[in-house]
């Protein structure tokens, strides 16, 4: 169940939507942030970019 304060805060979403302005600006941050993982996740990235100790694989050992 919702909380309250969730309630109200879409009442007052419905009373007073947000400018287009604003959800422009939303979209543009939220595209830019898509890109740029899938542009990480392609591996499209530059190195100055990346962390290249998260992105080497860690390396196993064989148990004697």
């Amino acid at each position: 169940m919702l909380d309250p304060r969730h309630l109200l805060r879409m009442a007052r979403w419905a009373r007073r939507p947000p400018s287009a302005r604003q959800v422009a600006i939303f979209l543009g941050v939220l595209a830019a942030g898509l890109i740029l993982a899938g542009a990480e996740r392609m591996g499209w990235l530059p190195d100055f970019m990346t962390d290249a100790q998260r992105i080497a694989p860690p390396k196993v050992q064989a148990a004697p």
